[in-house]
């Protein structure tokens, strides 16, 4: 199993959303730290290294897997025009 791990930014971001939405997130890592991404909308994210990108409603995070210290780095999530910028 892999730690999760949150940025700042990604943190500020959870504390902010409604309640709902940020449990769903924390769900989403909790099953991706477990390695069972069967029926979340992952795709690769390319300009970061080993990094995905999660779409959860209108909301998307940025996170990266560090295989060989077994981390999931959560790096950026916000709502799905703007996370890119």
């Amino acid at each position: 199993m892999y730690t999760v791990t949150y940025r700042k930014e990604a943190i500020k971001y959870l504390r902010k959303m409604a309640k709902k939405d940020a449990n769903r997130f924390l769900a989403a890592f909790e099953k991706i730290a477990k390695r069972k991404t069967k029926g979340l909308n992952i795709k690769q994210f390319k300009q970061l290294k080993n990094g995905y990108r999660l779409r959860i409603g209108d909301y998307h995070a940025l996170y990266s897997i560090h295989e060989n210290e077994l981390i999931v780095e959560v790096v950026k999530i916000g709502a799905r025009g703007d996370i890119y910028k």
